[in-house]
Formats: C-alpha cells, structure tokens, sequence
C-alpha cells in the first residue's frame, strides 16, 4: 500500500506551486499594480469542483453573469446583494436556493457574512467609463469604498471585483493607489488586469479589468488565468441555430457574413440607454456582421423576413455574454437587456474564479514526483 503524500508546508507549497504555474516571482510586488503573472498550468486538485468548500459574498450581482461563473468554478455563494428589482428577481429564478438580498450597498452591513472566503463583484462601471464621463469619486456611484468598508468589516480571504478598462486610465492612478493601499493596511496584496472575454472564448471583443486582492500570506499562490486558450467562434457560428429557428431562408447567407466575433456589448445605466447596441460606432460594426443595431427584437426572423439586416434578440445577446440558453431574465424588454449587457460573462468570471480557488485551496498541493 503506497503511502499518501504529505500536505506541504506554506513555505514548500509556495516552491511548488510556483514550478507548477511556471512562475517566477515578482521582484518588489508592492511597487508595482500587477504582480502576478499567468498561469500556465492549474494546480492540482481534487477532481470533485462542486467540493471547494470556499464561499462568497457577491456584491452589484446585477443578472447573474458572474455569479454563474463562481457557481462553475464550485464556489458556493453565501449570499448576493442586489439593489435592482428585476436583477434580483432573475436571481431568484434561475437558482431559488440562493440568498439574494435587494439592498443598497451604501447601507449594507457586512457583519453577518465574517467568514466568507472571497467577496466577488462588478461594481458599477459609469464613474470610470468614458460614457459616463469619467467622474470617478464625484460620481455618487462609485463603490469602491464601500467595498473597502465591507473587506474591513468580513476580512475575507480574498476579493475580486470586474470594472471597464477606463479604470485603468492615468486620470485614475491615483485613486487605484489608493484603493490598494488601504487594503495593504488590512493586509492584502493587490493586483490590476486588463483582459479581454473573447480570451476565454466568449465571442466577443469585451475587455474588462478585474482586480484581484489576497491575504498576503497567499500572495505568492495566485496566478492570473492562461490567455487564449480557447479560440472564440464568430457571431454566425454562435447565433445560426438562434437565427434559423422560425424557418428564416436568409439565415445560411447571414452566418457567412457574420464571419467575425461581436464588437462590445453595451447594457446602458439607469440614467441613459435603452434597448439597442449601442451608439453610432457600435451599430457600424455590427452592420458590418449584418445585424441591425437599433433596437432588439421580440423574436427571431420570420420565414419571409427580406430585410439584410436582422435584429438581435435578447436571448442573442445573452448567448453571445456566454450565457447558457436556459438561463432566464425577468423584467420587460429593456430590463432584461440592461441585465445582460452589463454582464460579466460568466466563462470569463469562472476563469478568474478557478485561479481564485487554486490559490485558496493551497493545502491540497502535493509534492510531484521527480
């Protein structure tokens, strides 16, 4: 009978953990707003993912994008705060046996959720967006420090929030210092990345950046996800079936011109935005693909449909977010739109979240034979 393998140390698991992501440390982490570098490989695992044991507090859940990927990455949820009515009924929904809480985050008080392992999140994007006009701190939106509120308050072991890419804006520089250096002072180490969906094959062009924190004690075991390892199929591809479903004779036609993967799905606010895809740039690029990008269709085309030009619908948009087909929304036509198109898709969310896991779960290393 072989005998097991020991449990590492943290000193060794950080040596091995290292040799099994092909890493090499970071010289001065705290001088620079990424210290991590990519995972090329996972670590091992118990091939159970339902069996993490890790939990999570998930603020600005919105319609559930990447609540789904913790939920794929075996992450259970503790809880999920929400203050819009139909993102929360839509949680509600799809899974009933989740805590979804319809609350203001402004007045939310963390202190029944010490104990959660991670607090996860996309808080809202229009104070750093360049259509929100980049207000920042004078944006009554912004929930950054609330979040930093709430870490001080659970002291989880780890944070992940998704924004726009405008937060990486040199206008923002000095509000990202901030925000890492007053997590620094409970005791985390911080780190910004810009990636982009397509690079988990979600088929479309959507970067977003996440920032990650982790008790300093794992540091050194976190690793950002592997890049491009999943090509992305063009929009055609994804949405021909979608398409066709009503007996549509152009739909073979239109999958070969919708040859490429969507430009940026825009979900507008509650202040501006309705149901289309986006200003006059985004409607070019998708005219481009042969998709009408004023308005959203109640449902596919018709057999006879003669326009060049179809609209999407919002189970369209949604597959094209990465979401699966069975996953529903509640609210009228705009509701729901608004709810997918301020998505974190849930492959890209899950894909942060199993490197997340990786690193949490360090004492099921084991050493790796010579």
């Amino acid at each position: 009978m072989k005998k097991k393998p020991d449990k590492l140390p943290i000193s060794n698991s950080v040596g091995i953990a290292r040799r099994r992501f092909n890493m090499d440390p970071v010289l001065f982490p705290e001088m620079t707003e990424n210290p991590w570098v990519e995972a090329k490989t996972k670590l091992i695992e118990e091939p159970n993912k339902h069996l993490s044991g890790l939990t999570t507090l998930e603020l600005c859940a919105g319609g559930g994008g990447q609540a789904l990927g913790y939920e794929q990455a075996g992450i259970d949820h503790l809880a999920l705060v929400e203050l819009d009515k139909h993102a929360c009924a839509t949680l509600r929904l799809n899974r009933p046996e989740w805590k979804v809480l319809e609350e203001d985050l402004n007045t939310f008080s963390g202190s029944p959720y010490k104990g959660a392992d991670i607090i996860s999140g996309g808080l809202p994007c229009p104070p750093f967006s360049v259509a929100g006009k980049q207000l920042g701190t004078k944006d009554e939106r912004n929930l950054f420090p609330v979040m930093i509120r709430l870490v001080d308050q659970i002291r989880p072991r780890a944070v992940m929030i998704e924004n726009v890419r405008g937060i990486m804006d040199a206008v923002f520089a000095d509000y990202r210092q901030h925000i890492a250096s007053e997590l620094s002072k409970l005791g985390y180490q911080t780190g910004w990345k810009l990636m982009n969906a397509s690079d988990f094959g979600v088929p479309q062009l959507r970067p977003r950046v996440v920032f990650v924190a982790v008790r300093k004690e794992y540091s050194e075991l976190f690793a950002w996800p592997s890049l491009g390892k999943i090509k992305p199929k063009t929009v055609g591809e994804v949405l021909y079936d979608l398409m066709a479903a009503n007996g549509w004779q152009g739909a073979k036609a239109w999958k070969k011109l919708a040859n490429e993967i969507a430009p940026t799905i825009v979900g507008g606010s509650h202040k501006h935005g309705g149901p289309d895809l986006g200003p006059t740039r985004a409607r070019r690029a998708w005219a481009a693909l042969g998709v009408n990008g004023i308005g959203i269709a109640n449902e596919a085309p018709c057999a006879d449909f003669i326009d060049p030009l179809p609209k999407l619908t919002i189970r369209m948009v949604a597959r094209i977010q990465g979401f699966p087909d069975h996953w529903q929304f509640s609210g009228g036509k705009t509701a729901a739109y608004r709810q997918v198109g301020n998505a974190f898709p849930p492959p890209f969310a899950r894909a942060v979240a199993e490197n997340l896991r990786a690193c949490l779960t360090r004492s099921r290393l084991v050493r790796v034979p010579a």
